[in-house]
Order: C-alpha cells, then sequence, then structure tokens
C-alpha cells in the first residue's frame, strides 16, 4: 500500500488477464457484399444435421429478403466444409429438395480454410 495526498493522481490499477472458459460457435454466411447471416449456437449444445438444416431454412430466408436478386436467379452457390453436419444425409437432402449448389470443398485446403484467415487467434487454441 502506498500513501499519496488528496490532490495527488490516482495510481493506475493493474488488471489481472484471465482466459475465459466460455466458448461461443458462430455459424457465418457471406458473399462478396458482406454477411448475409449470422447465428450463434446456444450455449452447451452442439451442431448436428437437424440443427443445420434449421440454420440452413433460416439462411434461405434471408437471402430471400436481403438479396431478392441473388435468391430469384438461383444462380448462387454455396461453399462449406466438410464437417459431419454439413455433409449429413438430411442435409443433402435439404440441398437437392430446394435446388440448392454446393460447392465441393477440397479437405485441408489452406486457401479455403476461412477459420484461420479470418480469426488468427483460432490456430492457437
Amino acid at each position: 500500500m502506498e500513501w499519496c495526498s488528496s490532490s495527488s493522481p490516482p495510481l493506475p490499477k493493474k488488471c489481472r488477464l484471465t482466459k475465459s472458459r466460455i466458448k461461443t460457435l458462430l455459424i457465418a454466411f457471406f458473399d462478396s457484399n458482406g454477411l448475409i447471416h449470422h447465428e450463434f449456437v446456444p450455449a452447451g449444445t452442439t451442431v448436428n444435421a437437424e440443427s443445420y438444416e434449421g440454420v440452413l431454412k433460416r439462411l434461405l430466408q434471408r437471402i430471400r429478403r436481403v438479396r431478392p436478386q441473388l435468391y430469384q436467379s438461383g444462380q448462387w452457390k454455396l461453399l462449406q466444409d466438410n464437417a459431419r453436419p454439413h455433409t449429413a444425409i438430411r442435409v443433402r437432402q435439404f440441398f437437392s429438395t430446394r435446388k440448392v449448389t454446393v460447392l465441393e470443398h477440397p479437405p485441408f485446403s489452406p486457401d479455403l480454410a476461412l477459420q484461420t484467415s479470418c480469426f488468427p487467434a483460432s490456430k492457437e487454441s
């Protein structure tokens, strides 16, 4: 402890930085014009085929609202990685019935690994 006069400026506080134990999962969809749709996955839940299909339904509704010309043309394509929920039969059937073109994603492609280019800190964890 240090004694100071009442007229002296306050001493700076020392803060301890602690790493948060809370992890947040974000699902984001964007095009060359910017972000189209994003959703945070609720804490304690995982993304499975059923929940991902729900996200995709909301994505299509959002595209219809914010990029109507893109939605009506049917010329847009979806690029996603090869995570299990993305390649599940249920999700592939969803794409087929709604005529969504999904581009093939080469596994372990450094050019398309968005998590390492958009979020460089994720490489460390």
